[in-house]
């Protein structure tokens, strides 16, 4: 074995062992980095190791690579959309939906998860934080399904799949710096956001599906309300007042997108500006409340970006070491053909979602295996929108699953963790159902970028 690739494992293996210490993701990255800085050094300097490797080529480069970073314009676009879900949380405008849209769906059996899952859609194209919105759906939906005598497990788990739909339906911060990692026109925000409109809405019908398959076969998972009140104009009425504001939003910020009037960055002030023009129409709107959404925003993608400064440190020394040659050669060395390198990596990516969150995936694995991907022919597009869906299941996958905390800070106490497991595989299921459909069938995903800006 080359000694690059003894490096490069070694410089893996070093951080998942520092990862489970309990120290701050950001802090581990940047000191395995410093780490093999100088191992890379002494190796070439003491023992002549054939190893193209020096200060320069390494930790010398951080520097100039975190200050492209913090001029990246995509980027901008990033505190934004975190400020527009936040206040948005703040606006009263999920709560209103919740109430009138139970009203209306609450005569289908199943319909409060059905119910849960709509809103879940919604607020997944007006925010992309994760934690917001499975807080928020819980804390909704959980109580009234509890009294309705919903089982444990269709509940916790139809709260906290939804809530993840923000991650991957457009405007989606992950998509933002998925888009500036790849670092090309061929993958830009506008398309990765167009990319993931089908695939992110296809995966909220699979799940409504699924509910109502549930209520049928297994009635007693999800019975009716005897207390529902009947479906009358004004409930109709009531509901498009409640969605309007809302939609409108979500046709400001993608619309501009889609329609090429506004930058992702440009829309994302027009979000942010409509999150509190939503929240004022509301009345929820002070000092009090648009302090706490700065604060909130600044501590947010403060931490974002303190692991984005880690990851470009930790990916920096990595190429030092060689770790585009090995990672290319390990992958182009499989027996599989395109195809199985791709599935490969896929699966390769659903693992590591078991343990790492989202970010570190995103800004480590993804710049190495991309370029592999397209060397091999494949639409990067389309891939990268199959890598989105993929790290989607790592908010639901135990143990480091963060939708599973979220979701267990707000339940009930007779729910217990077990319940919130159980309650979620069907959805990991029907994640991978989804993906395994965007696989055979691209035109899902590259057929609304091809028709924005052709072929």
């Amino acid at each position: 074995m080359e000694i690059s690739t003894l490096f490069v494992i070694g410089m893996f293996a070093t951080f998942g062992v520092l990862l489970f210490t309990g120290f701050p993701v950001a802090w581990v990255l940047a000191g395995t980095a410093v780490l093999w800085t100088f191992i890379g050094i002494v190796a070439v300097e003491q023992f002549g190791a054939d190893l193209w490797f020096d200060w320069g080529s390494s930790i010398g480069l951080v520097p100039e690579r975190l200050w492209a970073l913090v001029q990246s314009e995509t980027l901008v676009a990033l505190p934004m959309f975190i400020f527009m879900g936040i206040m948005l949380d703040q606006s009263g405008v999920a709560e209103r939906l919740m109430q009138n849209m139970v009203k209306l769906f609450g005569g289908v059996r199943g319909g409060y998860a059905v119910t849960v899952v709509v809103i879940g859609v919604i607020l997944a194209a007006t925010t992309g934080i994760i934690g917001a919105s499975v807080v928020l759906l819980g804390m909704l939906s959980l109580p009234i399904m509890m009294k309705s005598g919903y089982s444990k497990e269709l509940a916790v788990g139809t709260a906290c799949a939804s809530g993840t739909l923000g991650i991957l339906i457009p405007p989606s911060i992950m998509l933002v710096l998925m888009a500036d990692r790849l670092a090309t026109p061929e993958a830009s925000v506008g398309d990765l956001f167009m990319g993931a409109f089908f695939p992110g809405t296809i995966l909220g019908a699979l799940y409504v599906t699924y509910v109502l398959a549930l209520a049928y076969f297994r009635p007693n998972a999800a019975p009716v309300d005897p207390d529902r009140e009947p479906v009358t104009w004004g409930v109709v009425w009531a509901v498009l007042k409640s969605v309007a504001p809302t939609a409108g939003l979500i046709l400001a910020v993608l619309g501009s997108i889609f329609a090429g009037i506004a930058t992702p960055t440009e829309a994302s002030g027009v979000g942010a500006a409509g999150a509190m023009g939503l929240a004022a129409a509301n009345k929820r709107l002070n000092l009090k409340v648009l302090r706490d959404s700065l604060r909130s925003t600044t501590t947010t993608a403060s931490l974002n970006f303190a692991i984005f400064f880690g990851a470009t440190a930790f990916s920096v020394v990595l190429r030092g070491l060689g770790g585009d040659e090995v990672i290319e050669g390990m992958l182009t060395g499989l027996p599989f053909g395109p195809d199985g390198i791709l599935l490969v990596i896929l699966l390769v990516v659903f693992l590591l979602g078991f343990f790492l969150d989202w970010i570190e995936i995103t800004l480590i694995i993804l710049p190495l295996v991309a370029p592999v991907v397209q060397s091999l022919g494949f639409d990067l597009v389309w891939f990268t929108i199959l890598f989105a869906v993929c790290l989607q299941t790592s908010f639901l996958t135990p143990p480091v699953g963060f939708a599973l905390f979220y979701i267990k800070g707000v339940c009930p106490p007779d729910i217990k963790i077990t319940h919130i497991y159980r309650g979620v595989m069907p959805f990991i299921a029907l994640q991978l159902f989804g993906l395994a459909m965007f696989y055979k069938f691209p035109q899902i995903i590259t057929w609304l970028p091809s028709v924005a800006y052709g072929d």
